[in-house]
Parts: C-alpha cells; structure tokens; sequence
C-alpha cells in the first residue's frame, strides 16, 4: 500500500520540477528574443540584478525571521521563578505559595489577540504591495508604481476607517488567530515564509532603484533646507526608503511573532495564565525591539527628507510648519529613537541590576521619580527589566505629540492666521522647482500684440500657413477612412497621425527654383485586427500562419478636398493600379510618387498586432485583397526566431502556451516564430523604466538615405516605421507639485525607432537638454541608446514634440506661470484650458500641430499650439508653442496678450458663430433627421501680428456616418464668414471680391 507522504512527497516533486522547467523556458525564450532584437546585455543585466535581489531578500529575511523562531522555539518553556517570599526559618514556615502569574485569562486573551490582529493587517498591507510588484512579464511598467507604501498609523488608520471590512478580511483574522493559539510555530513559520518571498519579490521588482543607487547623476541644482544636490533624492534616497520599508517590517514582524510564541508558551492559554516572561526571553525580546527601534531611528532620519513632498500647507513641499516644527521633533524622535535602541540592547546584553542606578540617579536630578508600585495579586511580565511595555507606550506617545499634533496645532494656531507672510519663500520654492521639474523654466516668453491690419496680401506673403490650415480633424477622418479605405472588415484604422512631408507642388504653382514645399499630412496605418476576423473563420491556421499582418497606409492633405466633401487622398487603396507599374501596391497620387517611398508597405508590427505568428511555413500568409481574390506572400524579413528544431518548439509552445506548435505539420526548417508583436509591449519589455507616449505614429521614409551601407530592411520597399517618443520621470524631485499625477519630473529624452516590417528597435536619446537620469540609465545600459546624430536624417526629420508632454505642461503653466509668489498666493492671474464644441459636446481645446511662421521668425514651421483663457473670463490671455523642427527642437515660446486689450477666445468666437442667424439657420436645416452637423476643431491661428480662426464644418448621417466637409467658417476681429471652402471664406472676410456679402458681427 503506497503511504499517503510518498504520494505528497511526489506531488511537490512534481511541482518543484514544473516550476523549475518553467523558469528554465522562460529564461530561453526572452534570451532568444532579447538576441533577436539586439539587447541581449539589457536582459542580462536585468535578469541578473533581479535574481540576485531576490534571493538576497529571501535569504536575508527568511534567515533572521527563522533564526529568532527557532531561538524562541527553544527557550519557549519559562524557567521557574525566583520566590518573592524568603524563608526565615524553613523549619517553623509554611511551604511556599505558588508563584503569582503574571497575566491572567483576560489579559493574555486580549495580548495574544491584538497582536494577531495587528499581524493581519500586516498581512493585508504588505500582502498588497507583494501583488503589486509581483509579476514577472518582462512588460510590467516599471514607471507607475511607485515606491511601496510604508507600513504606520497613517495605513493602519486608514485600512481600519475608510475601508469597508469584508467577509474574507474577518475569515482570515479568525483563521490566523485560531492557527496561532493551536499550532504558533507552524503558523508563524508559514507567515514568515510569506514576507521573506514578498520582500524578495519587493526588492526584486525596483531593481531599477536599486541600480539607479549605484550610478547616480548629479543635477548639478541644490535644493535649500538639506543643500543637497537633486541627484541625492531621486537616486540616493529611493533605494534607501526601499531598504527601509524592509527593514521595518522584518524587525516588526520578527518582534510580534516572537513575543507571541512566548506568551503562548507551556500551553498557558489551555491553563488560563501566564507566569511571565523568563530572563532570557526578556532578554530576547529586549533585543529585537532595539533592533525595531534602529529602524524608527532610520525612518524618522528619512522622514526629514520626506517633508520636501508634504502636502501640509499652501504648497507642496516643506513649509512654515515641516522646517520649524516637524524637521525639529524627527530629529527629535531620531536622538530618542537611537538612545532607547541602546538602552534596549542593554537589557538585552546586561543585568537590569547594572543600569538601574544610573537610571535612578538621571530620574532623580530631572526632578522624577520612578512611581514604586505597592504589591499586587500579579507578577511583573518584565520582572528582570524595565518594562517593554512601558517603554515602547512612552515612546509612541511621544511619537504622536511631536509628529501629529504639535505641528497640527502650529499650522492652525500660528500659520494659518499669517499664512502668505509665513509660508512666502517656500513657495517661492514651489513655482522654482515645479518649474525645473517640468521644463517650465526654459520657456520663452514674448507678448504678442494683435493688431486689426491682416490683409490677403499678408496672407500671401504666409502662403505655407494658409496652405496648411488644417480642415480635416482626425476622428471624421478615421470615420471616413473606415467607410472607404478599410477595404475588408478585418482591416482597422486605429489611429491617425498629423505630420508633414516635402511634396512637389502643384504643377501650376512651380518654378524652376522652386518645386517643392513642406505639406501638413494625416497618416493612418491598415492594420490587421484578427479579432475583426469573421468567427467560423477563426481557426488555429488563420489566427496564427494565414493573417499575419496588415498592409498600406492612406496619406491625405489636411487642407484638401475632394469631390462631394471626402478627403482627397494622395495615397488610398490596396492593389496594382493601371497607371503605375506592376511592382505598385499602393494607389499613389503623382505629387508624392517621388517624394515617398511606397514598395509592399506590410505591417507585422504595430499597434493591433497581439498576436503571435508562424513565418516562413508551408502555408502562404494572406497579403492583401485584389478584386475578388486575394494575394498572398511569405515573410522575408529579419523578425522572428527560428523554431526548426524539436526543443524549440517544444520551448515556445510551453512559454506561448501554444502546444498546436508541437503537433502541426506545416512548419518548415526556415519558419520563424514572431511575438511580442505590439509596440508598447515590444518596447516595454526592453525598457520598462521608461515612460511612453500613448499614440505611436506611423512614418513613410527611405532609411538608406545617405548611408553608405544599405540595411537590408530597405531592400524590397520596407519603408514603414514607427516613431514613439519616451519618457524620463520621477516623482522625487524635491518640491515640485505633481498635481495628483504619478510624477513631478519629466524629460522627453528618448525617440524610439520600431521598424514595422522587421520589427528591429532603436532608442535615440537627445542630449540637449541634459537630462540625468538618462545619464544614469545610459551608465547602466552602455549598449542601449544611441545619439539621436545616428539617426538616419530621413526619419529625423519626422520627429515632432509629443502632445503628451505638451499636455502636462500646458496644464502645469496654468497656475506656474505666476512668478510672483503674492500673486500665486492669492491665485490672481489662474489661467484655464479654453473649451470649445466638437460633435455638439462642449470638450477642452486640444493641443494642435501647425505650419505657421512664428511672430519673431523668417521661415514657416511645424510647431505644437495651445491656447490659454483667464480662469474666470473667456478672452484669449496667452498661447504656448512648442518647435518640431531642427535646429529648434523642443523649443517652448509663450505668447501673452496685453491684459489691458481684448483678443477674442475661442468660446466667444464660437458663441457668435452659433448665434448668427444665418450660420445657425443653416446647422439647423441639416440637422434633419437622419443628417447632423459635426463641428469640428476651432483653430487659432497666428498671422504676423493677427490671429485668425478657422473651423471646418462636417455633414454625417446618424447611421453608417461618412463625414464630408460641407463649410469652413472663418472669423476675423468681428467678421465671421461660412463659405464651402477655405479659400472663399478668406476672401470674403477680408471684402476681396466676395461671393456673398460677408457675415459682420457687431461689436
């Protein structure tokens, strides 16, 4: 009969050896594909710093959790105590009494329960930030959590208070207590064998910290209360609060788990009492609650440079209260801390016999007296010492006066009531460092004063602006691109992207100097969604070898129109056109034949491509559809990995849980494996410290250009690529307000190159402005960036300010703007986002690219604007720009209006665009049923010394929607103008030979 340990014995043999194979595939399958993509040296740096964190976690905490566990196991049994009665005459006195207990059922009931229940919300505290940073996809954003959040009053409080206590909270503390009355080594032993994995996993998780500690960057800025250098709080200090957030909570949990096999020891809780602790518990205890207190000791040492992100006051930062109450009393605690620790460790290594007379004689000349307690009916539970007890009572009481309610009683008593005067030059340091930490400080600030002389002769001298005010918005573009260039209902246009190409002009606009121009485009990628792939159709074969990727992309001009209000496309549809050679895939328009590189635009990486694929097997992959069939094709290209041997089929089935790998009979010796095919998730994997730009665009370019070695994505017409701008953050820099955000530092330093053919991936890092902690993680990583100079020019010219950082800084300057620290105090010149209608919904006014000539400048280019309104008015107040093209890159310029005149916002101009009679009476005759009108994004745009407003109106059907653009209007001063195009709107608000008598709004 075969004996129930043998069965468990090979049930956990079993396992082990599953989780030992699966880590063994998983560590081969990403070091193939980190060697497929040329990064080998950051997995491995990862990997190894990852594993060594772990185990030094583990090993660490598992060794002292399981050392004091075993000590205490072993002396749990109390020796006997010493008699209170001596014997005067042991032949006329009585037999001894038994020795008095120190607790009684009650007591001990209430000191075995309570720290069980404090231990469950260890658990559940702890046991949240173990899940957070627990997971081991390479993918996992290393950038939105943030340090784990300490364990004190303040989580306990809250855990207790605002959240709702549920079933399985109360099962657990009900189980856990029981677990531990019966069975406390086990128990314990088992919880401790839980945070030594989650301080591992912890440890393991922000190995980006901890690296970041040993090769930090100065800012070369200091910050005024510690005078230390930034580069201390965002690399220095982050990995010391992670070792502090593990120290604390090993010492905490070794103390309690500790003290409670003690208390539970010679089954007192069956007999109702307990006699005491022995000395050498005593001894015991004394020693680990020192070791506890070296901990405060270094909490509340950081807890000092913590006060530069409180969010105690006006500001974020250090104020009145943080500098001259709470850095005190941390102090404070820190000296008390240190000094208690030592009087502990004597305890613990000496008689209480040999320090109790100092400790009489420092009571004495203090003017105190120890309270001597009359006998009672218990003995002392510390009957060898000083009390535990008492000690940790007096100093959590001192804890509480001088971190809470001293500086609540300051703030309320002496800063409210003078708060500007008190708290003037820390916010002064506010508006600096925020400023710093957003790039705020470097902006360019001019006024811009509009005059009422814009003529059409200016605006031909501004041709390149007024050829590229952009008319076609991205959603009813999408709308139309998905009506008529989707082609098959598996194709999707996820996105589109605004950017600018060099296109021959208009054979009738050309000169012999002169043959081109910068023309503002939207590009969207045809991409493949399997998901979109009709449901019986969704086989193995299909999803994995047949529809493999998506194919072309639609370039359309912002400004144009076609017949009957569509978009006119310079380059639509799939399939060799008459026109054109055979080799053409693409329906190109003549102006761009020369100036884009089209060939077989295949997409295998992109933004819907989530799933993996087969390469190179006996099936033909779907290419693209021509007239009723279809085209197919085989991958030629560099992405994938090779699975032609049986091990690594067997390895990829096992890591891509994809075991139809291991029996298909299609695969052949060249077939490749391509996943991690989606572009956050590509670039993720390789850098997670990073943070992203959302929205990815797609970019046409011959990369060969210039180069003396052509790559060999170039050959065959590969000329597809992603362009993602990446992300440096922090949430350490001192002082600077996030703003309920995740960070209060950012830097656009990375452009991330994804080729979308071959999947190759390049991390260009700009070096101006200096940024240092792309310093840091280029020390780290010596083989990741390269100088955006390698970048070849083709593409280079593509790159473009992100709207995300523009976003975050638009909505920074709101109130940041304000140098003055009266003037931010008393919130006097707030600005706001304007908002405007889109789609008959009121939304903020989106920051939007543009061709235009700056006001100080001599040549048009591609900049990113926002508008800004006052706070409480609707007049235009100011408009930031950001530069896109070299040698100006990242440039910032901020535009202020005089305050004394009033320009126009866009939420004025649209209330008099919809209350004119005639512009409101035509909305209204096509708002039909079946028909709606789609205003579209009011633009403000700056010519010479004006500013001119332009929006597109829409026609779309409530069903089956193929939006065409039916009017411009165009607003001038106090004319407003709707025509059916953009040129008729500009000559009629400027009374050149108008169609119609222009629309004039009274002042």
């Amino acid at each position: 009969m075969i004996s129930k340990n043998w069965i468990l014995k090979a049930l956990l043999f079993l396992f082990g050896a599953w989780l030992i194979f699966d880590m063994i595939t998983w560590v081969i399958a990403e070091y193939l594909w980190f060697d497929e993509v040329g990064y080998l040296s950051v997995f491995r740096r990862r990997l190894l710093t990852q594993v060594g964190l772990w185990v030094l976690g583990v090993g660490l905490s598992a060794a002292f959790l399981f050392f004091n566990l075993a000590i205490a196991d072993k002396f749990r049994t109390r020796a006997a105590i010493k008699s209170y009665h001596r014997f005067e005459d042991a032949l006329f006195s009585p037999p001894p009494p038994s020795p008095p207990p120190a607790l009684n059922l009650p007591w001990l009931s209430f000191l075995v329960i309570g720290p069980t229940m404090f231990m469950v919300v260890m658990i559940l505290h702890y046991g949240y930030e173990f899940i957070t940073d627990f997971n081991i996809s390479l993918e996992q954003d290393l950038v939105v959590p943030l340090l784990p959040r300490r364990f004190d009053f303040a989580v306990v409080w809250e855990m207790i208070t605002q959240q709702p206590i549920q079933w399985w909270q109360i099962a657990m503390s009900l189980a856990l207590t029981i677990a531990v009355i019966i069975k406390p080594q086990l128990s314990l032993s088992a919880i401790a064998v839980f945070f030594s994995l989650g301080f591992g996993w912890v440890l393991s998780s922000h190995w980006i910290n901890v690296l970041g500690f040993f090769y930090p960057t100065d800012f070369q800025i200091t910050e005024g209360l510690f005078n230390k250098d930034i580069g201390f709080y965002i690399f220095i200090l982050s990995a010391i609060d992670l070792v502090e957030f593990w120290l604390f909570g090993l010492f905490l949990l070794t103390l309690i788990s500790c003290s409670l096999i003690y208390l539970l020891s010679g089954d007192s809780f069956n007999q109702g009492k307990f006699p005491g602790f022995s000395r050498f518990q005593q001894r015991h205890l004394h020693g680990l609650a020192g070791v506890f207190m070296l901990s405060m000791a270094l909490r509340y040492w950081l807890n000092r440079y913590e006060l530069l992100y409180s969010e105690r006051g006006v500001v974020f930062g250090a104020g009145y209260t943080d500098v001259n109450v709470a850095e005190p009393a941390y102090y404070l605690m820190f000296f008390i801390s240190i000094l208690f620790a030592l009087f502990l460790f004597w305890q613990a290594f000496f008689s209480v016999e040999v320090i109790k007379p100092y400790v009489e004689f420092f009571l004495k000349n203090m003017g105190l007296r120890r309270r001597r307690s009359q006998p009672k009916r218990y003995a002392k539970l510390f009957a060898d010492s000083y009390s535990l007890r008492a000690i940790l009572s007096v100093y959590i009481l001192m804890g509480f006066c001088a971190n809470v309610w001293l500086p609540e009683i300051v703030q309320r008593v002496i800063v409210q009531p003078n708060e500007l005067e008190r708290e003037l030059p820390f916010m002064e340091r506010n508006i600096q460092f925020t400023q710093q930490g957003f790039n705020l400080d470097n902006i360019e600030i001019e006024t811009f004063d509009p005059d009422a002389e814009l003529s059409l002769a200016d605006l031909e001298r501004n041709s390149l602006t007024i050829d590229n005010i952009r008319l076609w918005d991205q959603r009813p573009l999408l709308q139309t691109n998905r009506q008529l260039q989707q082609i098959r209902p598996y194709y999707e246009f996820l996105d589109a992207a605004i950017d600018r190409y060099t296109l021959l002009k208009p054979e009738e606009e050309q000169t012999p100097d002169n043959r081109t121009q910068k023309q503002q485009v939207i590009i969207a990628g045809r991409e493949l969604d399997y998901q979109l792939v009709p449901e019986k159709a969704q086989t193995w074969i299909n999803q994995h070898l047949v529809y493999t990727h998506g194919y072309g992309f639609t370039l359309s001009p912002v400004n144009k129109v076609a017949e009957g209000g569509l978009p006119k496309y310079f380059i639509k549809n799939i399939g060799p056109a008459p026109r054109f050679n055979s080799d053409t895939t693409l329906e190109v328009d003549p102006r761009v034949e020369d100036s884009i590189p089209i060939g077989k635009p295949r997409i295998y990486y992109g933004q819907l491509t989530n799933t993996n694929v087969m390469t190179g097997t006996k099936v033909l992959e779907f290419d693209f559809p021509s007239g009723d069939e279809n085209v197919y094709n085989t991958y030629s290209g560099d992405g994938g990995i090779l699975i032609n041997s049986l091990w690594r089929r067997l390895l990829f089935a096992k890591y891509l849980k994809n075991w139809q790998m291991i029996f298909t009979r299609n695969f052949l010796p060249e077939t490749k494996v391509l996943f991690r095919r989606q572009i956050p998730q590509r670039v993720k994997a390789i850098a997670p410290f990073l943070r992203y730009d959302k929205n990815p665009y797609l970019v046409a370019a011959d990369s060969s250009l210039g180069q003396d070695v052509v790559p060999e994505n170039a050959q065959d017409g590969k000329y597809l690529y992603w362009i993602l701008d990446a992300y440096t953050t922090s949430s350490r820099y001192p002082y600077s307000d996030p703003e309920d955000g995740e960070f209060n530092y950012i830097r656009n330093s990375v452009k991330v190159v994804i080729d979308a053919y071959n999947g190759s991936i390049k991390f260009y890092y700009l070096s101006e402005p200096r940024d240092p902690l792309l310093i840091t993680l280029r020390q780290i990583f010596p083989d990741l960036f390269e100088p955006i100079e390698n970048m070849p020019q083709s593409l280079y010219e593509h790159i473009r300010y992100p709207q995300d950082l523009f976003t975050v800084q638009s909505e920074r300057l709101l109130t940041y703007h304000m140098q003055d620290p009266r003037v931010f105090y008393n919130r006097e010149d707030v600005w706001r986002i304007p908002t405007e209608i889109y789609g008959g919904q009121t939304q903020r006014v989106a920051p939007y690219y543009l061709i235009m000539k700056l006001p100080t400048e001599a040549m048009a280019e591609f900049i990113l604007l926002q508008p800004f309104t006052p706070a409480s008015r609707l007049n235009l107040i100011a408009w930031l720009a950001a530069r896109s093209d070299s040698p100006q890159y990242g440039k910032l310029l901020l535009y202020q209006f005089p305050k004394q005149r009033l320009v126009f916002g866009p939420e004025q101009v649209e209330a008099l665009i919809n209350q004119e009679p005639r512009i409101s009476e035509q909305i209204s005759l096509w708002n039909r049923q079946g028909s709606r009108v789609l205003q579209g994004n009011l633009l403000v745009i700056p010519i010479e010394q004006s500013l001119l407003y332009v929006e597109p109106i829409y026609l779309e059907a409530t069903d089956n929607s193929l939006p065409t653009l039916v009017r411009v209007i165009v607003a001038y001063e106090n004319r407003i103008v709707m025509r059916p195009t953009l040129d008729e709107s500009l000559q009629a608000v400027f009374d050149a030979d108008p169609i119609e008598p222009a629309i004039i709004v009274p002042n």
